[in-house]
């Protein structure tokens, strides 16, 4: 089981640069998890795409029922206190704390691509390239 984040669970649903990653990342490991959190970020991601023209709506209706059924009964509510705590130790937001302290909570690792996570906490993160090309 890895914690993912919203980049991570973008690039497997938004076909790009990372994808193959993503991929590769979910054959290695299948049992993702995430913070609720991730499916307003998500949507987020995708009114840019669909604002931009990148995507269509049939397309962006794809994306969302793909990864909200990858991911149903693999969310989780992260208490506050338990993100505040992470939060105090860094200078990444208190999005991306709720990844990690959800890592932290169940004793794996985050995979992610936020290169301010991966400085701020080397010991429960690990980029999505990385965790891809391991063997």
């Amino acid at each position: 089981m890895i914690v993912v984040d919203v980049n991570t669970i973008a690039y497997l649903w938004i076909p790009g640069d990372m994808t193959e990653f993503a991929e590769r990342a979910l054959v290695k490991d299948p049992h993702w998890v995430s913070s609720i959190l991730w499916r307003s970020e998500f949507r987020n991601i995708l009114a840019g795409y669909l604002r931009r023209g990148d995507l269509d709506r049939s397309s962006i209706d794809r994306c969302l029922s793909g990864a909200e059924s990858q991911l149903a009964g693999q969310e989780y509510l992260i208490p506050s206190a338990i993100v505040m705590q992470v939060v105090v130790g860094s200078t990444c937001s208190a999005y991306d704390c709720e990844y990690v302290a959800l890592a932290e909570d169940l004793g794996t690792i985050l995979v992610t691509s936020d290169k301010q996570i991966l400085r701020a906490f080397p010991t429960r993160s690990v980029s999505l390239r990385a965790f891809a090309e391991a063997s």
